[in-house]
């Protein structure tokens, strides 16, 4: 009867909506600040960027390396040595043993495992992956909601769905993290190319996207692997991480970008194990393998050289005035509007292109831009599952016990955490998750959260009154008529249900 009665009250808030507003408050620039560089506000936030000043919350999340914030989530991550292993490392220590490598009994290497093992040693690989994948859920879960260092949360989010790779496949079960935590939280902010590097020579972006199986054309093939050129990397590199599908490129580029790409693979026999930056990513390069010819790329001619190549061909795409506007466009897309203006997106393209794609001169453009703070991108863009989950969280001051129930929530709404199947990551427009069911499994949740019953919460309600504070002054007389006529153990279910909740 609760649940039917919440339903209609949410039904009511969502059928009328309060009208917006002439201009942006001052408090309503607090609370957009929070909506944009955060993951929503949390208790006493307001109250912080109110006394500090807007600008000075800006930059101090623009510059977060020197704030001496005390902020317990970075010990939690260094001390996970999910998080502190190397790709090697986390292999040794959590892939498949040497048995299981063989487990379907059609391994060319390797003695051939009786039938009767086959079972226990795929629980084993199961189980392994299991433990590695849960604990690297709760470190995102735990740094997204907790960690004073938000905008570096917020962004290590973003440039992850941009190099998205899967965690369900084969080894990126135990890489996934390794991926977040070593190619993409430290270049949140740093130089465009360096994040670009990072990401294409990590063990968990080779194996999603087959590059460690790519090979010069006539290589004589070891096992049924590395016996040509495959072109899934070189396609998605350009296409998503970097020039845009419209960028310019052709099926020739892709080809030869490919070919430069030859030999970037994992650690074999071969080329041993790897050492330096190979050893803290996870890459190896295997000469053997690569494609020595003359390539002709973007219309810049690469001699054959090995492993320069691939350098040389990064700078030429980190450098190219389709990866500013790409790049550009996305950063206005998130942080400001599904459809950004036009302009904003050419003045960031621009300081992309002078800065040499300097990520946090950028966003220092953008945060201080006119149209950030336009009054019609006010609460304009509707929460992802991911961000409404973890908002919640950082709103009510709830602290899971067990976070496995939060993940099992976002994957029956489409959005678990590392569990992108496609390369192009999840969206972040309301067209891609605003629906009937969506909007009652929220509401389910919001339930659940807001009066202790979730399972795997402490079991007590959440105080309405402490959340509408922590919220700010965004709710619409009807939202607020709704919630005060309501019995005590929804009004709190019915702010984490509203309109004004949902949108940022």
């Amino acid at each position: 009867m609760k649940i039917v009665c919440l339903l209609m009250a949410c039904l009511l808030i969502w059928i009328n909506p309060a009208l917006a507003q002439e201009s942006m408050s001052e408090e309503e620039k607090v609370v957009h600040v929070l909506n944009r560089l955060t993951f929503g506000p949390a208790p006493g936030d307001i109250e912080s960027v109110k006394a500090m000043g807007v600008d000075a919350f800006v930059d101090q999340q623009l510059n977060p390396q020197s704030n001496q914030w005390f902020d317990p989530v970075i010990n939690f991550l260094g001390q996970n040595p999910v998080n502190r292993l190397t790709p090697v490392q986390l292999f040794l220590k959590f892939g498949p043993p040497r048995e299981a490598r063989n487990a379907d009994g059609k391994g060319a290497a390797g003695p051939r495992v009786d039938p009767a093992k086959r079972k226990d040693l795929v629980k084993i690989v199961t189980d392994r992956y299991t433990h590695v994948a849960s604990a690297v859920v709760e470190s995102r879960l735990r740094s997204n909601i907790e960690s004073q260092r938000q905008l570096q949360e917020v962004l290590t989010d973003f440039w992850y769905n941009h190099f998205n790779i899967c965690i369900d496949k084969g080894l990126d079960h135990i890489w996934a993290g390794s991926f977040e935590q070593q190619a993409i939280r430290p270049h949140t902010m740093g130089k465009f190319r360096d994040l670009l590097g990072a990401t294409c020579h990590h063990a968990a972006m080779l194996f999603y996207l087959d590059n460690w199986e790519n090979s010069a054309p006539g290589n004589s093939p070891s096992h049924g692997k590395f016996g040509g050129l495959n072109e899934n990397y070189a396609r998605e590199l350009m296409e998503l991480h970097t020039l845009g599908v419209d960028g310019g490129y052709t099926q020739s580029d892709v080809v030869s970008l490919a070919r430069i790409l030859t030999g970037l693979g994992l650690p074999n026999k071969k080329t041993g194990l790897p050492k330096g930056e190979g050893r803290r990513l996870g890459y190896a390069f295997d000469q053997s393998r690569h494609d020595f010819g003359y390539k002709n790329f973007l219309g810049h001619k690469i001699k054959g050289s090995g492993e320069r190549e691939i350098e040389e061909a990064l700078d030429i795409l980190a450098r190219h005035p389709s990866t500013a506007h790409h790049i550009a466009f996305k950063l206005c897309q998130y942080f400001v509007a599904d459809r950004p203006p036009q302009a904003l997106v050419d003045r960031l393209s621009k300081r992309f292109l002078e800065s040499d794609g300097n990520i946090a001169l950028v966003l220092k453009d953008l945060f201080h831009s006119s149209e950030f703070f336009d009054k019609q991108y006010f609460a304009c863009k509707f929460k992802s599952p991911y961000r409404y989950v973890v908002s919640a969280f950082r709103a009510s001051g709830v602290h899971m016990g067990d976070w496995r129930i939060v993940f099992g929530f976002l994957k029956q709404l489409g959005m678990a955490p590392y569990s992108c199947l496609t390369p192009d990551g999840y969206k972040n427009t309301r067209d891609a998750w605003l629906n009937p069911d969506a909007l009652l499994r929220r509401i389910n949740f919001a339930t659940g959260l807001g009066s202790g019953r979730l399972p795997g919460s402490p079991g007590q309600a959440v105080d309405y009154l402490q959340l509408q504070k922590t919220l700010g002054d965004v709710f619409s007389p009807q939202t607020l008529s709704v919630v005060h006529s309501s019995v005590p153990q929804l009004k709190a279910p019915l702010l984490l249900g509203s309109p004004e909740f949902m949108n940022y």
